[in-house]
């Protein structure tokens, strides 16, 4: 049966301080772009992934999800990303102010670093919503209603991403695997699972650009480390 640690902490609490995030802007040569908005992608992160490629995890940029004080994270939301009918997504709508503390530390279980979610309001929700705390209670809710597959299980046998894309789906009611994409890091490590979603965020298939590693492609599952 899925694990409750699997989505987030066991012991899971906000960290009495949260670090203010730095203003986040296009880089150079990244456009405004504002096509009509045609589904979402719900971008979920396998955390012992990304914390097995820091290099110091007490830094403070991922001390709250990576250094093991505060329990021990498995599956992250990464982002709700606004989608359009070809890879040219919507991004960077309006210039976003520094997300307000109550509404970070609201999400830190969620989204375990400030500055990410500072980023994904600032690239993906001022395309959705002119207010932050808006944006990331969509987020929150759909992550929610995610069931996760039993990642220990998974973790000890060779995998591909149909596999993996199967695992999810028998999982969740309404899910079929198109509906799941699949992405691994250069060495073939599960790092993201994300959820195609239509105009009113119900899952539906994802668009060929979309899709993610093929199902044959093999695929390694790191393990949480013990609590």
């Amino acid at each position: 049966m899925p694990v409750a640690a699997q989505a987030q902490s066991l012991a899971c609490s906000a960290p009495d301080r949260i670090p203010v995030p730095r203003l986040e802007q296009p880089r150079r040569g990244e456009p405004v772009r504002k096509p009509p908005i045609a589904g979402y992608l719900l971008t979920l992160s396998w955390s012992p992934q990304h914390c097995a490629g820091v290099r110091n995890p007490k830094d403070a940029r991922d001390r709250f999800q990576c250094s093991g004080e505060n329990g021990r994270f498995g599956w992250v939301l990464h982002g709700l990303w606004p989608e359009a009918d070809n890879p040219g997504y919507p991004q960077w709508c309006r210039p976003a102010k520094i997300v307000p503390q109550p509404v970070l530390r609201r999400h830190m279980c969620m989204t375990p670093s400030a500055q990410l979610l500072q980023h994904e309001w600032a690239k993906h929700g001022t395309c959705m919503s002119p207010n932050p705390a808006a944006y990331l209670r969509a987020a929150e809710i759909l992550f929610r209603t995610v069931r996760f597959p039993d990642m220990k299980r998974l973790a000890a046998a060779p995998q591909t991403a149909g596999s993996i894309r199967r695992a999810f789906a028998a999982i969740n009611p309404g899910w079929k695997e198109t509906m799941i994409a699949v992405g691994t890091d250069r060495d073939g490590w599960l790092d993201e699972v994300r959820l195609c979603l239509g105009p009113r965020m119900r899952p539906q298939q994802c668009r060929p650009f979309q899709k993610g590693a093929a199902d044959r492609r093999a695929v390694r599952v790191r393990s949480m480390l013990p609590g």
